[in-house]
């Protein structure tokens, strides 16, 4: 059986496309895009439907499930490469110091961070707990600043759903 380059090109690209658009629209939804998710899907489904035609229309040839196969993986990998370049939404970093005396709050907030700080007690004594609200574009900058300002800093970070007043009440808008 030969190939039909393109045939097989079209069904790869088409598929390509559906699933990077099925990989934004899902993200976009969990990140609580609720008007821009749903047109995504519309264009979405639209370009699988056409891509699903192309293969189930020639069946008996294997070339057209492997270029599909093809498309839905590369799909994926594009769609994440976009998500991260996006990098929608906010990261909440909290950061727990060895030492409760430290400058690096001063130095996040001239660099444009809000930070609440707190003092704890770890197992070893007191230690500074800082929270930080940051968009996803700005993390890494965040880390390396923490980095460089104590390597031992522990911490954690995680995506919050809800955001509402503080620092960053003028910063965010309603989606």
């Amino acid at each position: 059986m030969t190939i039909d380059w393109p045939i097989f090109g079209t069904i790869f690209g088409v598929n390509l496309v559906y699933i990077t658009l099925n990989t934004l629209r899902f993200l976009l939804t969990m990140k609580g895009y609720r008007h821009l998710a749903p047109v995504v899907s519309v264009v979405e489904i639209t370009v699988y439907v056409i891509g699903l035609s192309l293969v189930l229309n020639q069946l008996d040839n294997y070339w057209n499930v492997l270029a599909y196969a093809l498309g839905y993986g590369v799909g994926v990998w594009v769609g994440i490469l976009i998500e991260d370049k996006l990098a929608l939404g906010y990261m909440m970093v909290t950061v727990i110091m060895p030492e409760s005396s430290t400058q690096l709050a001063t130095t996040l907030r001239e660099n444009g961070f809000g930070v609440t700080q707190s003092v704890a007690t770890g197992l070893e004594g007191q230690r500074l707990v800082m929270e930080i609200l940051t968009p996803r574009k700005s993390e890494r900058r965040l880390y390396a600043l923490i980095k460089s300002e104590e390597p031992k800093a522990f911490m954690i970070s995680y995506e919050p759903k809800f955001v509402s007043g503080g620092f960053w009440a003028k910063r965010i808008r309603n989606r």
